[in-house]
């Protein structure tokens, strides 16, 4: 049988020379064999990392292709950070209270008009994802839509004036949107744009180097890339411009992101109550703890207190894992969204360097796998029954994409098995479920997302797994 070939990628290794390399060599080489051959099992082009010990930036270093024209690979250049940045408009929100400026508890309607139900809407339920606005951007793909620009009242004037999800407070379910509306809040209320009120407020006073990813993209950045299953690795056209916004507009090194995460553990830049009201899990109507506080995920992994994000741009995907009482932290950025590279090297990393650290990771869901099993075979013969996909899947499976998954696909024959893997959740009005679908020699994930009026699938996207 012949093999998928990953990409022979040269892994230049480039440490940020202003940042002390305190890791033993013995330690730096585990570093290097996690990433390395988590690159070449998943084929994603590029990493770069940053880990913190005792509350110090201890390690950076950047792997592999970063784009078309970069000729080594740099721990200096920025990376989309994508959803990570959400933390960061929480946090200008958290600072404008302090001010007097504006309340946790000021319904929606105070600040933008014309959102639906704004007038129940609290901005804690718009950073805690408890809103019920129906998310903008779930699917790990760009739609139609995408290609051209837009701005923040066009978000909201085509997703935030659609009928709730939810009753606010009743449910959690993440939603870009709700993002859209807390940024435009932060301009209202501090009467400048957000990427200026985070310069003068955070990233000038802790030496971190922000930009708007918008903007980093050209021959001087790295390059997002993506693929179809296991097809060839592609370069990614960026989205129009306006995207991503509150929800995610910056672009940052590994580093700097550290630098983020060093003032969380050491309380610094916000004040200490702020940090706290952050990392507090907010509670739905019902008594039910989201683990969600205000711009990040809240949890325990084995006893150690950790909070975390992770972050998807076009063609990128980056995670960043915080363990405060450790005073420990691990930033993975990556330029490829079409695999799990950058949790699973974060995951392996904590592992390693934090001990006993790692991330703990119906008839329905019977239905759904029989169903995403179908297709999956289809796609490995080169056929695919359009009608079982929403409109925006079938936008996605192009005849480039379609080839791609029959090419990379058929080779492998038959899985040992097609299972699901974790839980079942809401996200953008769709329902999300994982699988891992296992053949002698490798392991694949299957991502799905399904509308639940139609039973159609909104995405299927199938990505190398670097087990």
């Amino acid at each position: 049988m012949l093999r998928f070939r990953a990409l022979a990628l040269p892994f230049a290794l480039i440490a940020a020379p202003a940042l002390a390399q305190d890791l033993s060599a013995a330690d730096a080489a585990k570093a290097d064999a996690i990433v390395t051959d988590t690159l070449a099992k998943t084929g994603v082009p590029s990493a770069s990392i940053a880990i913190v010990r005792d509350g110090k930036i201890v390690f950076a270093r950047a792997y592999g292709k970063q784009s078309e024209t970069l000729a080594t690979a740099s721990a200096d250049r920025p990376y989309q950070i994508a959803s990570i940045s959400k933390q960061f408009t929480a946090a200008a929100i958290l600072l404008l209270e302090d001010e007097g400026k504006l309340s946790l508890d000021d319904t929606v309607s105070k600040w933008v008009p014309g959102v639906t139900d704004g007038d129940k809407i609290t901005i804690r339920e718009l950073l805690s994802h408890t809103s019920g606005l129906q998310d903008y951007w779930p699917q790990d793909y760009s739609f139609a839509l995408m290609a051209t620009p837009t701005t923040p009242q066009g978000i909201v004037d085509r997703w935030a004036k659609k009928p709730l999800d939810f009753a606010p407070g009743s449910q959690w379910q993440y939603s870009n949107t709700g993002y859209v509306v807390a940024g435009m809040i932060v301009e209202k209320a501090s009467g400048k744009p957000l990427l200026v009120f985070l310069q003068e407020r955070i990233f000038k006073p802790l030496g971190i180097k922000a930009i708007d990813q918008d903007l980093a993209v050209g021959k001087d950045f790295p390059q997002g890339y993506g693929r179809f299953a296991l097809g060839p690795v592609r370069p990614e056209k960026p989205a129009g411009r306006g995207w991503l916004y509150a929800a995610g507009e910056l672009a940052m090194s590994a580093s700097d992101l550290a630098k983020w995460d060093i003032a969380r553990i050491d309380r610094s830049v916000l004040p200490p109550d702020d940090w706290k009201a952050q990392e507090t899990t907010v509670k739905l109507t019902d008594g039910k703890d989201t683990g969600y506080g205000l711009g990040v995920f809240v949890g325990n992994a084995n006893g150690h207190r950790v909070i975390e994000h992770s972050g998807e741009a076009v063609g990128f995907i980056s995670e960043n894992l915080v363990y405060p009482d450790d005073k420990a932290a691990f930033v993975v950025l990556t330029n490829s969204w079409s695999a799990g590279a950058a949790s699973q090297i974060a995951g392996k990393l904590a592992t390693t360097f934090l001990p006993n650290s790692a991330l703990t990771a119906s008839t329905e869901d019977a239905q759904a796998a029989a169903k995403a099993r179908q297709v999956f075979d289809e796609l490995r013969g080169g056929t695919l029954d359009r009608s079982l996909l929403t409109e925006d899947a079938n936008y996605y499976f192009t005849p480039t994409a379609i080839a791609d998954y029959r090419t990379s696909l058929a080779l492998l024959g038959d899985p040992q098995s097609f299972a699901q893997t974790g839980r079942t959740n809401l996200r953008g009005g769709f329902v999300l479920r994982g699988y891992t679908i296992k053949y002698p020699d490798r392991t694949l994930r299957l991502s799905t997302f399904f509308d639940p009026a139609t039973g159609k699938i909104e995405q299927f996207l199938v990505t190398p797994s670097g087990q």
